[in-house]
């Protein structure tokens, strides 16, 4: 899960972060289940999956995976993106990346009674081995791994970062492309929101 693209395009909202981040573990309606803001930070991971899903840069990728991976192409494309969010992580963001890890950790760790109990249980894997490792090929693939072993049906996602190795180059520059409209997207999404609750 791309947990590193979705928590950089939070904006400065510790709210819309800690949504952001949970949105994966989060079905179904909303209702009132969490506070206003967080709310919010969970109805833009589903707005940015849905703008990636449209996104003609971001199908591009999805194709060139080989289809034996079906469905799933669409996961590996998140993964192999925020792989590339590490290895190019000063274009994106000023802050050094050990410290932006240390600081969103530190919010979400400040309300982790928000987060469903699933992924309360697995933060400290994600900052502390899963996402420090994105920058190499290698933790994408113990990522994968991971992955595959969580997921109950049988799945070919085990080993699939050799189609980040076969088509890296073709998939980074999808990537570049894509990343600066889905940004726009989810800046505009947040200003759109910020006025309506004023």
């Amino acid at each position: 899960m791309n947990f590193l693209c979705h928590m950089l395009l939070s904006g400065a909202d510790d709210q819309i972060l800690i949504g952001n981040f949970m949105g994966d573990f989060v079905k179904g309606p909303l209702g009132d289940r969490f506070p206003e803001r967080i709310r919010r930070g969970v109805t833009l991971h589903r707005r940015i999956d849905s703008f990636a899903e449209r996104a003609e840069l971001f199908q591009r990728s999805r194709l060139r995976i080989d289809p034996h991976f079906g469905l799933y192409r669409g996961v590996l494309i998140d993964l192999f993106y925020d792989h590339f969010l590490v290895r190019g992580w000063s274009e994106w963001s000023p802050e050094p990346f050990e410290r932006y890890l240390a600081r969103n950790r530190a919010i979400i760790e400040g309300q982790l009674s928000e987060l469903p109990e699933r992924l309360q249980a697995l933060v400290p894997t994600i900052f502390e081995e899963l996402l420090p490792s994105y920058g190499e090929v290698s933790g994408i693939g113990t990522a994968l791994e991971r992955m595959s072993r969580r997921v109950i049906r049988a799945n070919p996602l085990a080993g699939g970062e050799t189609e980040l190795l076969r088509h890296y180059h073709e998939l980074q520059a999808d990537f570049r492309g894509f990343m600066p409209l889905v940004r726009t997207f989810a800046e505009e999404f947040i200003a759109g929101e910020s006025r309506h609750l004023e």
